[in-house]
């Protein structure tokens, strides 16, 4: 039987992340000052609700990066602000950490749109979750995660249940206990922030758990997979002048070695910088550093092993 709008409006009225505290129905009374320490005050809660969440996150960071190093693709799903967030994190892993094109990629509800207000109508889109997430041509070897702050948005309930049909590790970041999406992952992240400083705006506290959680998943996955070289982002891809005095810097951390003997090793590598470290760290030439990258599958320590 279909659900009717007023039904699935009353079963929205429960959720946490639409509740109503009373203690701020005075907001527009307070002054500009107090307001900005309630927010703060507020945010400051967020942390601690994601840290209450670290074994599941680790748990779902180590699934997701095993899918990573046989080649598959992390892929996350979002509409409104988890759609938006999500493309920001998935766009910057290829400059941070040279992943190749399509490896992290973000589906956003109604993202051909011309109108904000057009991309969150498209959330409540059940077909179109699935008939998107179907075209990426997804299998059992890439990881999909899913960010919905309700944990019931039509357009990510889709594409979830595509993606476990196909096979794929399954993922959730939602603010509620015991939602829809829960039925549908392997891996549930429920970071439960409580009501927000205007109700059920979730792009403030939820949609700071989400971005810390992102962070979470993206670095950390690229770290379990050889990105970097102890908190050195030795994958980067310097694409203008301040990611090029980065790499320098980044070399010279590892290595300790000289400008000269920097660019010395940066020139012979082709100007890359894992190549770079290891010729230096390991005395050797850029064509054996290269060799020994490649057989400990682009990891720098494995490589001075």
């Amino acid at each position: 039987m279909a659900t009717s709008g007023n039904e699935r409006a009353e079963h929205l009225d429960d959720l946490a992340t639409e509740a109503w505290d009373a203690a701020g129905s005075d907001l527009d009374l307070r002054s500009t000052l107090e307001l900005v320490q309630l927010m703060n005050a507020e945010d400051a809660s967020v942390p601690l609700a994601v840290a209450a969440e670290s074994e599941a996150i680790a748990a779902a960071v180590d699934a997701i990066a095993a899918r990573l190093l046989d080649g598959g693709r992390l892929v996350y799903v979002g509409a409104g602000t988890s759609g938006r967030l999500a493309a920001v994190d998935a766009a910057e892993c290829e400059s941070t950490f040279s992943t190749r094109p399509g490896q992290v990629v973000a589906l956003m509800a109604g993202g051909d749109a011309e109108s904000a207000a057009e991309q969150e109508a498209a959330e409540d889109d059940t077909e179109a979750g699935k008939r998107e997430l179907e075209a990426l041509g997804i299998t059992d070897a890439d990881a999909v995660v899913g960010i919905t702050a309700s944990g019931r948005t039509p357009y990510v309930l889709g594409a979830l249940d595509a993606a476990r049909s196909a096979g794929a590790l399954t993922v959730g970041v939602v603010s509620v206990e015991a939602s829809l999406l829960a039925g549908l992952v392997e891996h549930e992240i429920a970071v439960v922030v409580g009501p927000e400083v205007l109700a059920g705006s979730t792009r403030l506290k939820a949609g700071t758990a989400q971005k810390l959680i992102l962070n979470m998943i993206s670095t950390l996955s690229m770290i379990r997979i050889g990105k970097t070289f102890g908190n050195l982002m030795v994958d980067v891809d310097a694409s203008n002048e301040k990611l090029q005095a980065r790499v320098r810097r980044i070399i010279r951390h590892a290595t300790g070695a000289s400008p000269a003997a920097v660019e010395s090793a940066l020139a012979d590598s082709g100007g890359n910088a894992k190549v770079a470290i290891v010729s230096l760290l390991a005395d050797t030439d850029a064509a054996t550093a290269s060799a020994r990258l490649e057989a400990a599958n682009g990891v720098v320590r494995r490589a001075l092993d």
